[in-house]
């Protein structure tokens, strides 16, 4: 399938590793050109290599903090009109809701609604003006189902899931589409660490809590980063333009309900 997408450009967020990394590595399969966001300019540099070497596209890295309005200036900066808009950031902290102040509740909502609603705004005008335009924001499956630990994460990420559908329909219309892309457990850095710390307050080893986490899954596994990219790409396609306002769960099954 041809998806249309060779010769735009896209802004990925937090795409250093794990998913973000996953679906910059997609588009760039594609012949799009990226550019990718992470907080450490090494790492960055590291995923902006392999990204080249493996498609030869353009890759530009802007090292900073997306979550902060200065490192949403120098993202735009360095791509102020991108045809692509990949909304990603780092989860808030686990824990129990008596134990967040203020201050943690803000810095959630910052880094996983108000700075997705930013970079929207600032980038769907464009869009709207040349034609074309994909936003995808890299929520979590507990949008869905929601996880008891994870009460700032459930309550930001639902929260732009809300304000994501309402600006979704008014764009559309443009050949402008918003959806999200909501994971499940994938075999990320973030998983490992996780599964590292549940298997040392387990007494067990980190190998066996990960095989005991794929035997929950319906599917028998985690799932492979790249299958994650490959959906970012389907959805940023220009066969996906019907595709409006949706939340695409990938969890290998593991939400068990009907209907979504």
């Amino acid at each position: 399938m041809d998806t249309g997408l060779s010769g735009k450009r896209a802004l990925v967020c937090a795409a250093s590793k794990g998913l973000g990394f996953a679906c910059a590595m997609g588009l760039a399969q594609e012949g799009v050109a990226v550019t990718i966001t992470a907080r450490t300019a090494s790492t960055l540099e590291e995923a902006a290599a392999a990204i080249r070497a493996a498609t030869g596209v353009v890759v530009t890295t802007v090292a900073g903090d997306i979550t902060t309005e200065a490192g949403r200036a120098q993202a735009l900066a360095a791509c102020p009109q991108p045809d692509i808009l990949i909304n990603n950031a780092g989860g808030p902290p686990p824990g129990d809701f008596r134990d967040w102040e203020r201050d943690a509740w803000i810095a959630a909502l910052d880094a996983n609604m108000l700075t997705p609603i930013f970079l929207m705004k600032a980038v769907v005008d464009g869009m709207i003006g040349r034609g074309f335009g994909r936003i995808v924001n890299i929520t979590s499956g507990s949008v869905k189902s929601p996880i008891a630990t994870l009460g700032m994460s459930n309550g930001a990420r639902a929260g732009l899931t809300g304000f994501s559908a309402g600006l979704a329909r008014q764009v559309a219309r443009h050949n402008v589409t918003i959806n999200n892309l909501l994971p499940g457990p994938f075999l990320t850095d973030r998983l490992r660490s996780n599964a590292r710390a549940a298997a040392e307050a387990a007494g067990q080893d980190v190998d066996t809590m990960l095989r005991e986490r794929a035997k929950s899954s319906p599917a028998g596994r985690v799932g492979n980063p790249t299958e994650f990219g490959a959906a970012c790409v389907f959805l940023c396609s220009a066969q996906a333009g019907f595709i409006v306002g949706q939340n695409l769960l990938l969890d290998g099954g593991a939400f068990n309900a009907t209907m979504g």
